[in-house]
């Protein structure tokens, strides 16, 4: 999962076992607390109550000093575990010389009681259900000896505590395994948004800059063509790469220098300033005798982030129009500033897309609907909509919420 800290995205560690090792730590201390109070009020019963009562005095301190100890899985260790069961079982075995016969055979509880349970649960928590088979298989053998028969009662609770612990210890393997995969999908949707933000980029900048030379090139002719070629190569790479097809075979070092260095002269990179921005000084300069831009005559503010990004889907909008509508293709643009979303709209009065058309310039690496416009406004909570009709031009609906945030 991902917080904001300061503005920015914080990656945080998720944990399903978190609120587990919090409920073990509460277990044990509450357990410990009703096997004093059995131990106080039957005392004068037990045989040998001294003998009782420092063990009772070894499970208080053990508990007290070891509570931290189950409050995560890297504190928990093995050798914790082993300890803490062993002074369980010890617990059980001891109850059989300092208890009395006639309370052994009436049902009596041990001297851990139910603290016991706690040592099979951090078993369960740490290593899942195999851990869990084996310590609640030890806790019900010393049950039935210090009982000395299999009494209906004893079986009883030898049963529920092996099936819930093991039962526990399955349902923790499962939350990890989920986790797990939750994080890699994770994982992979930031990667996905990271790819996309990077290919809108490619194609708002340095796509349209190699098109642009390679056509200038070829209109020139002489040197202007050669390197009219090899901006056309360098398109071609760089759509397979946006599209996520293979790269053909890369260009020399010396090629991709003097392309590095065209985009960096004829394409800096803008960086949008911070704080609350009007859309309408981002949508004025379209303005045009080809664009007719209609705003409201007061401010339309978003944050500058979200702002900056719908204005470059604007202006793919708008490439697009330029591209495709036709050299005498107008183009209107209606900003309106609702209570909860800011709606742009960009209409053309072109040819339309003929239907089928998109999918297939996805398909070709042409990704200015799917990324440059789609992508940046999903990113953003919005929502593009695109509706074109043959012969009657097409028309895009650019909404971005309220209070959203470029990511």
């Amino acid at each position: 999962m991902r917080q904001r800290t300061g503005g920015r995205p914080r990656a945080v560690r998720m944990s399903v076992e978190l609120p587990l090792w919090r409920a073990l730590t509460g277990y044990r201390i509450l357990t410990l607390g009703y096997a004093l109070t059995l131990f106080l009020l039957n005392y004068r019963e037990y045989a040998h109550p001294l003998g009782a009562a420092l063990y009772m005095g070894v499970l208080t301190l053990w508990t007290l000093l070891t509570w931290n100890r189950v409050t995560s899985a890297e504190r928990c260790t093995k050798p914790f575990l082993i300890a803490d069961l062993t002074i369980a079982l010890a617990g059980i075995a001891l109850t059989f010389f300092v208890d009395t016969a006639e309370r052994i055979h009436a049902g009596g509880a041990t001297l851990p009681s139910i603290w016991t349970g706690g040592a099979v649960l951090g078993l369960a928590i740490k290593g899942g259900w195999r851990w869990a088979a084996a310590g609640s298989t030890l806790v019900a053998a010393a049950n039935l000896l210090e009982r000395g028969s299999a009494a209906r009662d004893t079986v009883h609770n030898v049963v529920l505590v092996w099936v819930s612990s093991i039962a526990i210890g399955y349902i923790v393997e499962v939350a990890r395994a989920s986790e797990r995969t939750l994080a890699r999908a994770l994982q992979i949707d930031a990667a996905t948004r990271e790819r996309e933000r990077l290919a809108r980029d490619i194609h708002d900048s340095v796509l349209q800059v190699l098109a642009m030379v390679q056509r200038r090139g070829a209109q020139l002719g002489g040197e202007a063509a050669e390197l009219g070629r090899m901006a056309g190569e360098q398109e071609i790479a760089l759509r397979s790469l946006v599209a996520g097809g293979l790269l053909p075979p890369q260009p020399s070092a010396a090629q991709l220098a003097e392309d590095a260095e065209l985009v960096r002269t004829v394409a800096p990179t803008a960086v949008p300033p911070a704080g609350p921005c009007d859309v309408r000084a981002l949508l004025a300069p379209h303005a045009g005798a080809a664009v007719s831009v209609s705003a409201p005559g007061t401010p339309v503010l978003l944050e500058a982030a979200a702002a900056a990004e719908l204005a470059a889907a604007v202006s793919a909008a708008l490439d697009n129009v330029a591209k495709h509508a036709g050299g005498g293709a107008r183009a209107w643009i209606l900003l309106e500033d609702e209570p909860d979303a800011v709606i742009v709209t960009v209409r053309d009065d072109g040819p339309g897309i003929p239907e089928g058309r998109l999918a297939d310039a996805e398909r070709e690496g042409r990704m200015g609907v799917a990324l440059s416009i789609r992508g940046r406004l999903r990113d953003l909570g919005g929502s593009a909509e695109l509706v074109s009709v043959p012969g009657q031009g097409t028309e895009v609906e650019l909404k971005v919420p309220r209070g959203s945030e470029g990511t």
